[in-house]
């Protein structure tokens, strides 16, 4: 049976979601989600996961370039947080680097959820 993710790719204004499985390692666009200062309407949030019952939920974690964290990797771990309180689920955390850029290459008007797809295909790739 396959497993299904979640996917989210945080930022302080939009927080895009994919969902992806395990058995073809591939992921979709779902929705792009509003948020104030990183902060997503919750019930919308744990709606979607009641929905799409996954087994995981994967966040992106924007990295330098030199593998230090900055600002916003803070603001991703604090989110990545919420959320696994929110609904009870295992988070793991996903190097994102240069996933916003290669996103708004594929679809420039829904490079959020694009950028989740590839977060999610990340996550994916990885597992045995």
């Amino acid at each position: 049976m396959a497993d299904l993710i979640l996917a989210f790719d945080f930022g302080l204004k939009h927080i895009g979601v994919a969902v992806g499985q395990s058995i073809t390692r591939s992921a979709s666009p779902l929705t792009t989600l509003a948020a104030r200062n990183g902060k997503p309407d919750w019930t919308e949030v744990v709606t979607l996961v009641a929905h799409w019952k996954p087994s995981r939920l994967v966040v992106g974690l924007p990295l330098n370039m030199d593998d230090s964290e900055s600002d916003m990797s803070a603001n991703a771990r604090r989110f990545a947080d919420l959320l696994q309180r929110q609904t009870g689920l295992t988070v793991s955390l996903v190097d994102e680097r240069l996933t916003s850029f290669e996103a708004r290459g594929i679809d420039d008007k829904d490079s959020h959820a694009v950028a989740a797809v590839l977060i999610a295909q990340s996550w994916l790739s990885r597992i045995e």
